[in-house]
């Protein structure tokens, strides 16, 4: 099965490492123009830019501080701008957990910075998008986790709780862009090629969590992308408001 994306424009947010890296520039081996967002790894951003303009597709590294609306405006007037104002796929993948932190200790300040990055700003990029996408059939990718389903781990309850309204606002949204636009989940489990684990997950944790799962292995960014080449692609035509877990077997609904 060989996926053609020919023609096609995307913007990967969080596109200069781990999972977005993956993403981007699976699209753009599959044949898209390719917008990476980045927020402070522009090392990261210019690597992945290289490598896709290597492969004669078209790319621009924008960055922008996804807490700041002004700099969400921004960046799609640089998208806008170098794809003649229409966009074809966008995978919200930026996100963080930030800090482990439990609930009664956790200060406001960053429950709400949490809940921002990892939800408001899917909201506030999205909006942005679906002008540059109607008629012509886009799809939407929003990333969430396993956290949103089990609560995630110790002081995760913030990023749970942000990943879970990212799962109902792509619910939400996907009716209200039906018929022309897809709008659906991918959920991560514990997915070891990351920042994130590398930061937030020791590794006697690791051992236990690759232990628990039925394939007995950590997930590589590339397993995501097997899933979000299906969405973005004609096979996953009839399929929008629904969330792919992608967990080894973690959680099986």
């Amino acid at each position: 099965m060989k996926i053609e994306l020919d023609q096609k424009k995307a913007l990967v947010t969080g596109g200069a490492s781990g999972i977005g890296r993956e993403i981007a520039l699976g699209l753009a081996e599959a044949g898209a123009d390719v917008a990476v967002h980045y927020g402070s790894n522009q090392k990261g951003a210019e690597e992945v830019k290289e490598i896709i303009t290597n492969m004669g597709r078209q790319c621009i590294i924008v960055q922008a501080d996804m807490l700041k609306t002004e700099e969400i405006d921004n960046l799609f007037d640089k998208v806008g701008a170098e794809f003649d104002g229409t966009l074809d796929i966008l995978v919200n993948n930026a996100g963080n957990m930030v800090e482990r932190s439990s609930v009664e200790e956790m200060k406001e300040e960053l429950w709400r910075q949490v809940i921002d990055l990892n939800l408001t700003s899917a909201f506030l990029v999205s909006q942005r998008a679906v002008p540059m996408m109607k008629g012509n059939g886009g799809r939407i990718i929003n990333m969430t986790s396993l956290a949103a389903q089990n609560g995630g781990g110790p002081g995760a309850a913030a990023y749970a709780a942000s990943k879970g309204g990212l799962m109902t606002f792509t619910k939400g949204l996907a009716k209200e862009l039906a018929p022309n636009v897809t709008v659906n989940n991918v959920s991560p489990g514990f997915i070891g090629e990351t920042a994130f684990h590398d930061t937030f997950t020791s590794d006697e944790a690791r051992k236990n969590i690759v232990a628990g799962l039925p394939l007995k292995r950590e997930g590589t960014p590339g397993d995501v992308l097997g899933t979000v080449f299906y969405l973005v692609s004609d096979y996953g035509s009839f399929v929008t408001g629904e969330t792919i877990e992608v967990n080894g077997g973690a959680l099986m609904r």
